[in-house]
């Protein structure tokens, strides 16, 4: 169950960090409230997480998750750069989250 509240975490980190964006650096009110709740969320359900698995394992995970999801959101959404290495580091960040959950304890 941590594993699982960890990776909404994560996609609430993805939400937050895409909606920043969207804040026009908080001056528009309702993309400021959603972001602001995303992070409180993601900050929630990161320490609810990390009452079970070891917090360098969630942390990192849940940093991970961010990066990769915030990363293929920036390409979707914003029109941001796609390049092989691009790809190829983020393939990596996914290989390493999942080399995290199957070497955790709490597996």
């Amino acid at each position: 169950m941590a594993w699982l509240v960890l990776f909404i975490a994560g996609l609430l980190e993805v939400a937050w960090a895409l909606g920043l964006k969207l804040t026009e650096g908080f001056t528009r009110p309702v993309p400021s409230l959603l972001t602001g709740a995303a992070i409180v969320g993601s900050m929630v359900l990161l320490a609810h997480a990390s009452r079970t698995l070891p917090i360098g394992t969630a942390y990192a995970v849940w940093v991970g998750v961010g990066v990769v999801g915030a990363s293929i959101g920036g390409v979707v959404l914003y029109d941001e750069p796609v390049t092989a290495a691009r790809m190829a580091f983020l393939g990596l960040l996914v290989v390493s989250i999942i080399g995290l959950k199957l070497t955790s304890p709490e597996s």
